[in-house]
């Protein structure tokens, strides 16, 4: 028999209009509205039996003279960095892979394991990489303790580890994404989340693949000191926060009726009015940089785009101009940026079994 490893991937996502407005906060005296899509690029997640896995990292720690123990052990590939300990009563959050272990610790699993994670997108990238992790995590580590979660279950548990465990500030917009999949319109009203797939033709979906061009300009950022920002201002009356925020749910929701619409056009001059709102929520949201880029995509055939998440660095995102996506991508590479091609995932979070041989 050979050894039995768990695995799941959730996708990270990108939004289109409303980001911001599923803050809890921005959207209890009217609903907030959001509307975005995952994608194929994956936060992955492997479960083993045992404090080392034989094929799929162990051999990694034992190169580097890691001695095997009994109890968990937890390795993120993306910083080489591993956590042992005797239970989960021993994981303590001090700034290392603390998701991680906030996962484990409120799936309140006891048995001997090893836990590896990998994420895809890059670091900082507004891709809502944390929830997508989240997510992955906790459909894997449900898997192992015998539990079952229906996708909202795993989109707002995930959500609540952040928030209630790790004081990380933010929405939920991400984690339905990560779980759900698909092109989606999500609604916000405090705390309850309703969530619709867009329903469109294999050609809309195809010509969005096409032409959105999807880039990360280098510049990590930390989402959780945006947020704080933009709360402050949102909490002191700023007129020019609090009105970009209610724009949001009507660009939003008129996003929504041009993809049901399938009609393009309003589309990119709707990414172009929730990025304008974005800029006015804070100074921090852009900077020379990114307005570089957005310099070099628009002088070369975009019509269309936005940060991704919070801004400040990370993921922009372009809609081009028919045969003039080859020109964009050409242009932002010539700035520095990297360009980062996807297609739309419609599956969600996915949990498999593998067993590896020998």
């Amino acid at each position: 028999m050979g050894e039995k490893l768990i695995r799941s991937r959730a996708p990270v996502r990108i939004d289109f209009a409303g980001g911001w407005t599923d803050v809890p906060d921005f959207c209890r005296a009217r609903p907030g509205y959001v509307v975005n899509a995952a994608i194929n690029v994956y936060s992955f997640v492997t479960i083993s039996e045992g404090a080392v896995l034989k094929g799929n990292g162990g051999p990694a720690l034992r190169e580097r003279g890691e001695v095997p123990h009994h109890g968990i052990t937890l390795y993120s590939s993306d910083f080489d960095l591993y956590v042992q300990a005797e239970n989960i009563r021993e994981l303590e959050y001090d700034g290392n892979i603390d998701l991680v272990k906030a996962a484990v610790k409120r799936l309140g699993v006891e048995r001997e394991f090893t836990l590896i994670t990998q994420s895809i997108a890059p670091p900082g990238s507004g891709l809502g990489t944390s929830a997508s992790m989240g997510v992955a995590l906790l459909s894997a580590l449900s898997r192992y303790a015998g539990r079952h979660f229906l996708a909202y279950e795993l989109a707002e548990e995930a959500s609540r580890i952040e928030r209630e465990e790790l004081g990380i500030l933010g929405g939920k917009q991400d984690h339905y994404a990560s779980a759900l999949g698909s092109l989606l319109f999500l609604e916000f009203r405090g705390e309850e989340v309703r969530s619709s797939a867009l329903s469109v033709s294999r050609a809309v979906a195809l010509e969005l693949e096409k032409n959105l061009v999807l880039c990360y300009t280098g510049q990590s950022r930390l989402s959780g000191d945006i947020h704080a920002r933009v709360k402050e201002r949102y909490e002191n009356h700023d007129p020019h926060t609090v009105g970009a925020i209610e724009e949001m749910k009507d660009i939003a929701l008129e996003m929504k009726e041009a993809i049901l619409g399938e009609h393009m056009a309003p589309f990119a001059k709707l990414l172009n009015r929730n990025w304008e709102c974005q800029k006015r929520l804070h100074p921090s949201v852009t900077n020379e940089g990114i307005e570089r880029v957005f310099r070099a995509a628009l002088d070369n055939g975009a019509i269309g785009g936005k940060a991704c998440g919070a801004g400040g660095g990370g993921c922009v995102l372009f809609y081009c101009r028919p045969e003039r996506e080859h020109q964009v991508r050409r242009a932002l590479q010539q700035e520095g940026a990297t360009i980062i091609d996807f297609n739309i995932d419609f599956f969600g979070a996915e949990t498999w079994i593998e067993e590896c041989v020998g």
